[in-house]
């Protein structure tokens, strides 16, 4: 297995690798076979129709990368189109969109555990309550969309939810589930499914087109914005939507996150951030990001352990590089590819 030196500072595992500076060539040292814990997940979409999703682990000291860790541990390919993981008990969920599955692994060796295909089309979100598994779907061909339900246990499949407009990403607050009805800043609604019938409600978020949706200490956040001005909101686990705060002067207004009590989002490529007990509009960027393409620079974004993770796409034809900054600052502390293209998010598996 290739494994990438990303800083000088060793990493504290064993391993039986070959480690490849980045500057300086390679070494080759005997160690013995780690497990994926204590770092984070990038997950690689791959070109749209090409086979080419991949997972890279990256140690959570930033020292260490290795790329295509399901193809290392599996010797197969993985499929299509990685929207998405979830991370639920030991294990890890790949949602493949274009390949219609999603490859059940131990989260910690990699090693593929099951597949769920029953019922799915097109998958795109994930998220977990009450020892079930719920996946939003949208078919954009076919205009059909719907959130599946399965048992954690077995993955068999439970019941179909059906939704009247694009079914994205999906989130878990207070037992209950969430699913953002928007795609790529079209849509201002939310499904809320209370879990202990499954019945559905449809939440209209006021003020232009949803950006992100996220869950935080039990709530649900997210981010809608018009060509002028964005907004964020808070909706409890039982589906009351109260807003946060009006970002004035702040136009299209995307990638809502929250870390330590801050909240973070961009604008173009800019990255802004604000206290969440008392947020007030930015005066000015935390950070401005270099524009790497026409459209795809900050097209992965997450932030967690006060670190920003912001993936440039050159425009899927080159591996992906991702930039990590300190949340506090700003300032830049690591570049590397990410050994796949499409970059679209990053995970901790502590």
């Amino acid at each position: 297995m290739k494994i990438t030196k990303l800083l000088t500072v060793l990493f504290a595992v064993v391993l039986l690798f070959n480690i490849s500076s980045c500057t300086n060539g390679s070494d080759e040292i005997e160690v013995s076979p780690i497990t994926y814990q204590n770092g984070y997940f990038i997950s690689n979409e791959g070109n749209y129709n090409s086979q080419g999703a991949k997972v890279t682990f990256v140690t959570r000291d930033l020292s260490l990368k290795q790329d295509d860790v399901y193809g290392y541990n599996n010797n197969e390919i993985l499929g299509d189109v990685l929207q998405t993981i979830g991370l639920n008990g030991n294990k890890a969920y790949l949602v493949i969109n274009n390949s219609n599955k999603i490859v059940v692994v131990d989260r910690y060796t990699f090693k593929k555990l099951g597949v769920i295909t029953d019922q799915l089309d097109n998958p795109r979100g994930i998220t977990f309550a009450n020892n079930f598994i719920y996946v939003s779907n949208t078919n954009f061909v076919a205009h059909t969309q719907s959130i599946t339900k399965y048992k954690a246990s077995d993955y068999s499949f439970v019941s179909k939810i059906s939704t009247t407009e694009v079914s994205d990403k999906a989130v878990e607050a207070g037992g209950n589930v969430f699913v953002q009805n928007a795609s790529s800043g079209y849509g201002n609604k939310i499904t809320y499914i209370n879990t202990s019938n499954d019945t559905k409600t449809e939440i209209t978020v006021p003020n232009g087109q949803i950006g992100n949706t996220i869950s935080y200490k039990s709530n649900v956040y997210t981010i809608s914005s018009t060509a002028t001005d964005s907004y964020i909101y808070k909706i409890s686990s039982t589906g009351a939507l109260t807003p946060v705060i009006t970002l004035t002067g702040i136009p299209s207004a995307t990638n809502l996150q929250i870390d330590n009590d801050r909240i973070y989002f961009s604008s173009a490529n800019k990255v802004y951030t604000t206290g969440l007990a008392t947020p007030t509009v930015p005066a000015s960027p935390l950070l401005t990001a270099a524009d790497g393409g026409p459209y795809f620079t900050l097209y992965g974004f997450n932030v967690m352990d006060g670190k920003i993770f912001a993936s440039d796409v050159k425009q899927f034809t080159q591996d992906s590089e991702m930039v990590v900054y300190s949340a506090a600052t700003g300032n830049k502390i690591l570049t590397f590819k990410t050994g796949g293209l499409g970059a679209n998010g990053t995970y901790l598996n502590p």
